[in-house]
């Protein structure tokens, strides 16, 4: 949740490329130059290349001196950008944040399938994790998945619940829903 001015306005950077550090350091030190605060920021990493997603925030001049600055930034450090202007996030007091961790032998139908259940309960995707990997007793592809749901208000938590056991009983996957607890830095 942000704690923007009205005059504040965002960018949404979205940047790909091969070292995560460089792409990290050139970023943040142009957000800087160009007057710009980061709100949030997510680096993951896929194979060889990195993802780095940035949301940042100031006035209408600063941020059109940034979205100029990264072509060139972008070119000379071998990395692509993607950049959208954001609105603040809308406040939601009475949503309720729940984690979903789901584990299963791997299938490509599965994250699909998840998506369209929460969907389908109007449920909210807040962020999510999803990895594969070799189980080392079987050697089989085995898959988890974190997912950070916003319950709209008024769900009644226990029945979402057990539809989703239910749900994930159906496709033989090892999940649960619990309320979403912030984590100890």
């Amino acid at each position: 949740m942000s704690t923007a001015t009205v005059r504040e306005q965002f960018l949404v950077i979205s940047a790909l490329g091969p070292n995560p550090m460089e792409l990290t350091n050139v970023l943040s030190r142009a957000c800087h130059e160009n007057r710009c605060a980061i709100v949030s920021s997510r680096l993951s990493r896929h194979g060889e290349y990195s993802a780095l997603v940035l949301q940042i925030s100031g006035s209408w001049d600063a941020l059109a001196r940034m979205e100029s600055a990264l072509p060139g930034l972008a070119k000379r450090h071998g990395f692509s950008t993607d950049v959208v202007r954001s609105a603040a996030m809308e406040v939601r007091p009475q949503a309720l944040p729940y984690v979903a961790y789901v584990s299963a032998a791997y299938r490509p139908d599965i994250l699909s399938e998840l998506c369209q259940f929460f969907s389908d309960h109007r449920v909210e995707l807040e962020s999510m994790t999803c990895d594969t990997y070799l189980a080392p007793q079987t050697g089989g592809t085995m898959l988890n998945a974190t997912l950070t749901v916003t319950l709209p208000a008024g769900t009644q938590i226990s029945w979402l619940r057990d539809q989703f056991l239910d749900f994930a009983d159906a496709l033989n996957l090892d999940a649960l829903i619990e309320p979403w607890r912030p984590q100890n830095t």
